[in-house]
Protein backbone atom coordinates (compact mmCIF):
# COMPACT_ATOMS: atom_id res chain seq x y z
CA UNK A 1 0.00 0.00 0.00
CA UNK A 2 2.82 2.39 0.91
CA UNK A 3 4.58 1.55 -2.34
CA UNK A 4 1.40 2.26 -4.29
CA UNK A 5 0.95 5.59 -2.54
CA UNK A 6 4.58 6.45 -3.21
CA UNK A 7 4.12 5.67 -6.90
CA UNK A 8 0.98 7.81 -6.99
CA UNK A 9 2.79 10.75 -5.38
CA UNK A 10 5.68 10.37 -7.80
CA UNK A 11 3.31 10.36 -10.77
CA UNK A 12 1.50 13.43 -9.43
CA UNK A 13 4.81 15.21 -8.88
CA UNK A 14 5.91 14.49 -12.45
CA UNK A 15 2.58 15.71 -13.77
CA UNK A 16 2.80 18.95 -11.82
CA UNK A 17 6.38 19.46 -13.03
CA UNK A 18 5.34 19.00 -16.67
CA UNK A 19 2.45 21.43 -16.19
CA UNK A 20 4.72 24.00 -14.55
CA UNK A 21 7.31 23.73 -17.32
CA UNK A 22 4.61 24.11 -19.98
CA UNK A 23 3.18 27.24 -18.34
CA UNK A 24 6.65 28.76 -17.98
CA UNK A 25 7.32 28.07 -21.65
CA UNK A 26 4.09 29.84 -22.61
CA UNK A 27 4.86 32.80 -20.36
CA UNK A 28 8.37 33.04 -21.83
CA UNK A 29 6.77 33.24 -25.26
CA UNK A 30 4.73 36.26 -24.13
CA UNK A 31 7.86 38.05 -22.85
CA UNK A 32 9.54 37.38 -26.19
CA UNK A 33 6.47 38.61 -28.06
CA UNK A 34 6.76 42.01 -26.35
CA UNK A 35 10.56 42.08 -26.78
CA UNK A 36 11.13 41.88 -23.02
CA UNK A 37 14.41 40.18 -22.17
CA UNK A 38 13.41 38.37 -19.00
CA UNK A 39 13.30 34.81 -17.62
CA UNK A 40 9.91 34.08 -15.98
CA UNK A 41 11.61 31.78 -13.45
CA UNK A 42 13.18 34.94 -11.99
CA UNK A 43 9.81 36.64 -11.43
CA UNK A 44 9.37 35.80 -7.70
CA UNK A 45 12.82 37.12 -6.83
CA UNK A 46 12.65 40.40 -8.77
CA UNK A 47 9.08 40.97 -7.57
CA UNK A 48 9.94 40.67 -3.88
CA UNK A 49 13.00 42.91 -4.30
CA UNK A 50 10.82 45.50 -6.05
CA UNK A 51 8.06 45.31 -3.42
CA UNK A 52 10.39 45.42 -0.41
CA UNK A 53 12.60 48.19 -1.83
CA UNK A 54 15.64 46.21 -0.77
CA UNK A 55 16.15 42.79 0.85
CA UNK A 56 18.92 40.35 1.79
CA UNK A 57 19.47 36.90 0.32
CA UNK A 58 18.27 35.37 3.59
CA UNK A 59 15.03 37.38 3.51
CA UNK A 60 14.36 36.23 -0.05
CA UNK A 61 14.99 32.61 0.96
CA UNK A 62 12.55 32.84 3.90
CA UNK A 63 9.85 34.71 1.99
CA UNK A 64 9.88 32.45 -1.07
CA UNK A 65 10.84 29.22 0.75
CA UNK A 66 13.65 28.55 -1.72
CA UNK A 67 16.98 26.87 -1.12
CA UNK A 68 19.99 29.14 -0.69
CA UNK A 69 21.64 27.87 -3.92
CA UNK A 70 18.41 28.63 -5.83
CA UNK A 71 18.30 32.17 -4.43
CA UNK A 72 21.98 32.75 -5.16
CA UNK A 73 21.59 31.49 -8.73
CA UNK A 74 18.58 33.76 -9.39
CA UNK A 75 20.27 36.79 -7.83
CA UNK A 76 23.46 36.21 -9.82
CA UNK A 77 21.46 36.02 -13.06
CA UNK A 78 19.72 39.30 -12.28
CA UNK A 79 23.02 40.97 -11.38
CA UNK A 80 24.62 39.70 -14.59
CA UNK A 81 21.82 41.44 -16.52
CA UNK A 82 22.51 44.65 -14.58
CA UNK A 83 19.03 44.56 -13.04
CA UNK A 84 20.18 44.52 -9.40
CA UNK A 85 22.74 46.32 -7.30
CA UNK A 86 24.32 45.43 -3.95
CA UNK A 87 24.52 47.98 -1.17
CA UNK A 88 25.84 47.84 2.39
CA UNK A 89 23.22 47.87 5.12
CA UNK A 90 23.25 51.23 6.92
CA UNK A 91 23.18 49.60 10.37
CA UNK A 92 25.20 46.47 9.72
CA UNK A 93 27.98 46.87 7.13
CA UNK A 94 28.38 43.08 6.98
CA UNK A 95 24.91 42.72 5.46
CA UNK A 96 24.38 43.23 1.74
CA UNK A 97 21.09 44.71 0.59
CA UNK A 98 19.75 43.88 -2.87
CA UNK A 99 17.87 46.65 -4.67
CA UNK A 100 16.81 47.17 -8.26
CA UNK A 101 19.16 49.14 -10.49
CA UNK A 102 17.78 51.92 -12.70
CA UNK A 103 17.70 49.41 -15.55
CA UNK A 104 15.82 46.99 -13.29
CA UNK A 105 13.27 49.61 -12.23
CA UNK A 106 12.66 50.61 -15.84
CA UNK A 107 12.22 46.97 -16.85
CA UNK A 108 9.71 46.39 -14.05
CA UNK A 109 7.67 49.35 -15.32
CA UNK A 110 7.50 47.65 -18.72
CA UNK A 111 6.64 44.26 -17.24
CA UNK A 112 3.87 45.30 -14.83
CA UNK A 113 1.06 45.37 -17.45
CA UNK A 114 2.15 41.91 -18.61
CA UNK A 115 2.20 40.63 -15.03
CA UNK A 116 -1.37 41.87 -14.56
CA UNK A 117 -2.41 40.11 -17.77
CA UNK A 118 -0.74 36.86 -16.69
CA UNK A 119 -2.50 37.03 -13.32
CA UNK A 120 -5.91 37.60 -14.92
CA UNK A 121 -5.53 34.79 -17.47
CA UNK A 122 -4.05 32.21 -15.10
CA UNK A 123 -6.88 32.85 -12.63
CA UNK A 124 -9.34 32.28 -15.46
CA UNK A 125 -7.65 29.00 -16.42
CA UNK A 126 -7.60 27.72 -12.84
CA UNK A 127 -10.89 29.02 -11.40
CA UNK A 128 -13.20 26.03 -11.61
CA UNK A 129 -14.77 23.80 -8.99
CA UNK A 130 -13.46 20.26 -8.59
CA UNK A 131 -13.83 17.40 -6.15
CA UNK A 132 -10.15 16.48 -6.18
CA UNK A 133 -6.74 17.73 -7.27
CA UNK A 134 -6.69 15.17 -10.06
CA UNK A 135 -10.02 16.40 -11.39
CA UNK A 136 -8.81 19.99 -11.14
CA UNK A 137 -5.67 19.15 -13.13
CA UNK A 138 -7.76 17.32 -15.75
CA UNK A 139 -9.93 20.39 -16.30
CA UNK A 140 -6.96 22.72 -16.43
CA UNK A 141 -5.00 20.57 -18.87
CA UNK A 142 -8.07 20.23 -21.07
CA UNK A 143 -8.45 24.02 -21.22
CA UNK A 144 -4.74 24.45 -21.97
CA UNK A 145 -5.02 21.93 -24.78
CA UNK A 146 -7.92 23.71 -26.47
CA UNK A 147 -7.05 27.33 -25.63
CA UNK A 148 -3.57 28.77 -26.14
CA UNK A 149 -2.34 30.21 -22.84
CA UNK A 150 0.25 32.48 -24.45
CA UNK A 151 -2.27 33.80 -26.97
CA UNK A 152 -4.75 34.56 -24.18
CA UNK A 153 -2.06 36.40 -22.18
CA UNK A 154 -0.91 38.40 -25.21
CA UNK A 155 -4.48 39.45 -26.03
CA UNK A 156 -5.15 40.39 -22.41
CA UNK A 157 -1.83 42.28 -22.21
CA UNK A 158 -2.70 44.32 -25.29
CA UNK A 159 -6.03 45.19 -23.70
CA UNK A 160 -4.40 45.80 -20.32
CA UNK A 161 -1.51 47.86 -21.67
CA UNK A 162 -3.57 50.20 -23.78
CA UNK A 163 -6.39 48.94 -25.95
CA UNK A 164 -4.06 47.34 -28.47
CA UNK A 165 -1.46 50.09 -28.61
CA UNK A 166 2.02 50.36 -27.19
CA UNK A 167 3.87 53.23 -25.57
CA UNK A 168 7.25 53.93 -27.13
CA UNK A 169 10.13 56.34 -26.52
CA UNK A 170 10.98 59.34 -28.69
CA UNK A 171 12.58 58.85 -32.06
CA UNK A 172 13.36 61.63 -34.52
CA UNK A 173 11.07 59.97 -37.09
CA UNK A 174 8.11 60.89 -34.85
CA UNK A 175 9.08 64.54 -34.37
CA UNK A 176 6.49 65.70 -36.92
CA UNK A 177 3.75 63.73 -35.17
CA UNK A 178 4.74 65.37 -31.88
CA UNK A 179 4.38 68.79 -33.53
CA UNK A 180 1.15 68.05 -35.43
CA UNK A 181 -0.69 66.46 -32.48
CA UNK A 182 0.08 69.35 -30.14
CA UNK A 183 -0.61 72.11 -32.67
CA UNK A 184 -4.01 70.58 -33.46
CA UNK A 185 -4.85 70.33 -29.75
CA UNK A 186 -3.81 73.93 -29.06
CA UNK A 187 -5.80 75.29 -31.99
CA UNK A 188 -8.86 73.31 -30.89
CA UNK A 189 -8.88 74.43 -27.26
CA UNK A 190 -6.71 77.57 -27.11
CA UNK A 191 -4.18 79.11 -29.48
CA UNK A 192 -0.52 78.56 -30.31
CA UNK A 193 1.81 80.72 -28.25
CA UNK A 194 5.34 81.60 -29.46
CA UNK A 195 6.79 79.43 -26.67
CA UNK A 196 4.72 76.46 -27.93
CA UNK A 197 5.84 76.90 -31.54
CA UNK A 198 9.50 77.10 -30.53
CA UNK A 199 9.47 74.00 -28.30
CA UNK A 200 7.23 71.86 -30.50
CA UNK A 201 9.25 72.52 -33.64
CA UNK A 202 12.53 71.68 -31.90
CA UNK A 203 11.85 68.83 -29.43
CA UNK A 204 15.43 67.58 -29.53
CA UNK A 205 16.81 70.99 -28.54
CA UNK A 206 14.31 71.91 -25.82
CA UNK A 207 13.36 68.52 -24.38
CA UNK A 208 15.52 65.52 -25.30
CA UNK A 209 18.94 67.20 -25.21
CA UNK A 210 18.12 68.81 -21.85
CA UNK A 211 17.43 65.46 -20.22
CA UNK A 212 13.71 65.31 -20.94
CA UNK A 213 11.64 62.52 -22.40
CA UNK A 214 8.90 62.18 -25.00
CA UNK A 215 6.58 59.19 -25.23
CA UNK A 216 4.14 58.13 -27.93
CA UNK A 217 1.09 55.89 -28.00
CA UNK A 218 1.46 53.86 -31.21
CA UNK A 219 -0.85 51.36 -32.89
CA UNK A 220 0.77 49.56 -35.81
CA UNK A 221 2.34 52.47 -37.74
CA UNK A 222 -0.01 55.18 -36.43
CA UNK A 223 0.91 57.60 -33.64
CA UNK A 224 -2.23 58.05 -31.55
CA UNK A 225 -0.97 60.40 -28.89
CA UNK A 226 2.04 61.87 -27.17
CA UNK A 227 3.29 63.38 -23.91
CA UNK A 228 6.54 64.89 -22.67
CA UNK A 229 8.47 65.15 -19.42
CA UNK A 230 10.49 68.38 -19.39
CA UNK A 231 13.20 69.01 -16.80
CA UNK A 232 12.79 71.98 -14.45
CA UNK A 233 15.30 73.94 -12.40
CA UNK A 234 15.00 71.18 -9.80
CA UNK A 235 16.42 68.19 -11.69
CA UNK A 236 14.31 65.79 -9.60
CA UNK A 237 11.06 67.50 -10.65
CA UNK A 238 9.76 67.13 -14.21
CA UNK A 239 6.98 69.01 -15.95
CA UNK A 240 4.28 66.78 -17.42
CA UNK A 241 3.43 68.59 -20.64
CA UNK A 242 2.70 68.47 -24.37
CA UNK A 243 0.02 65.79 -24.01
CA UNK A 244 -2.20 65.42 -27.07
CA UNK A 245 -4.27 62.65 -28.67
CA UNK A 246 -5.66 62.29 -32.19
CA UNK A 247 -9.21 63.73 -32.34
CA UNK A 248 -10.75 60.44 -33.51
CA UNK A 249 -9.01 58.53 -30.71
CA UNK A 250 -10.11 60.67 -27.77
CA UNK A 251 -12.32 59.04 -25.15
CA UNK A 252 -10.31 55.77 -25.16
CA UNK A 253 -8.20 56.72 -22.10
CA UNK A 254 -5.05 56.99 -24.22
CA UNK A 255 -4.09 60.17 -22.38
CA UNK A 256 -4.53 58.44 -19.02
CA UNK A 257 -2.32 55.56 -20.12
CA UNK A 258 0.34 58.04 -21.24
CA UNK A 259 0.11 59.88 -17.93
CA UNK A 260 0.36 56.64 -15.92
CA UNK A 261 3.40 55.69 -17.99
CA UNK A 262 5.02 59.02 -17.07
CA UNK A 263 4.24 58.48 -13.38
CA UNK A 264 5.67 54.95 -13.43
CA UNK A 265 8.72 56.15 -15.36
CA UNK A 266 9.33 59.02 -12.93
CA UNK A 267 9.05 56.71 -9.92
CA UNK A 268 11.41 54.19 -11.50
CA UNK A 269 13.97 56.94 -12.05
CA UNK A 270 13.64 58.34 -8.53
CA UNK A 271 12.12 61.70 -9.46
CA UNK A 272 10.51 63.34 -6.46
CA UNK A 273 7.59 65.02 -8.21
CA UNK A 274 5.76 65.78 -11.44
CA UNK A 275 4.17 69.18 -12.03
CA UNK A 276 1.94 70.60 -14.75
CA UNK A 277 0.24 73.75 -15.95
CA UNK A 278 -3.37 73.67 -17.16
CA UNK A 279 -6.57 75.70 -17.39
CA UNK A 280 -9.71 75.18 -15.35
CA UNK A 281 -11.92 75.24 -18.44
CA UNK A 282 -10.55 71.75 -19.10
CA UNK A 283 -12.78 70.32 -16.36
CA UNK A 284 -12.37 66.67 -17.35
CA UNK A 285 -8.58 66.96 -17.46
CA UNK A 286 -8.47 68.64 -14.03
CA UNK A 287 -10.71 65.90 -12.62
CA UNK A 288 -8.36 63.20 -13.97
CA UNK A 289 -5.26 64.96 -12.60
CA UNK A 290 -6.86 65.05 -9.16
CA UNK A 291 -7.84 61.39 -9.50
CA UNK A 292 -4.19 60.53 -10.02
CA UNK A 293 -3.17 62.50 -6.93
CA UNK A 294 -2.14 65.89 -8.33
CA UNK A 295 -2.78 68.79 -5.94
CA UNK A 296 -3.06 72.49 -6.77
CA UNK A 297 -0.11 74.82 -6.15
CA UNK A 298 0.11 78.59 -6.24
CA UNK A 299 0.59 79.73 -9.84
CA UNK A 300 3.65 81.95 -10.23
CA UNK A 301 3.20 85.32 -11.95
CA UNK A 302 5.78 84.51 -14.62
CA UNK A 303 4.15 81.26 -15.75
CA UNK A 304 5.61 80.10 -19.10
CA UNK A 305 2.10 79.75 -20.58
CA UNK A 306 -0.34 82.66 -21.00
CA UNK A 307 -3.29 80.24 -21.12
CA UNK A 308 -2.50 78.62 -17.75
CA UNK A 309 -4.52 79.56 -14.68
CA UNK A 310 -3.72 76.51 -12.54
CA UNK A 311 -0.54 74.71 -11.51
CA UNK A 312 -0.58 71.19 -10.04
CA UNK A 313 1.94 68.78 -8.58
CA UNK A 314 2.14 65.06 -7.83
CA UNK A 315 4.59 64.16 -5.07
CA UNK A 316 6.30 60.83 -5.73
CA UNK A 317 8.29 60.54 -2.51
Amino acid sequence: MDALRGFSELALGSRLKRLSDFIMKEVQYTYDHFNIDFDPYLFPVIKIIHNKKGVTNVEIKKALKLSQPAVTQAVNKLISKDLLKLENDKLDKRKKILTLSKKGETLVVRMKPLWRAIDIVVKDYTSHSSNSLTEHLNKMEDKLQHNSLSEAIINMAKKEVCNNFEIINYDVQYAQSFYDLNIEWLKTYFYVEPFDEEVLSKPDKYIINKGGHIFFAKRDTIILGTVALMPTKDFLVYELTKMAVLPNQRGQKIGQHLMQHCIDFAKANNHKALMLYSNTILENAIYIYKKYGFIELELEKDSPYERSNIKMELRLK
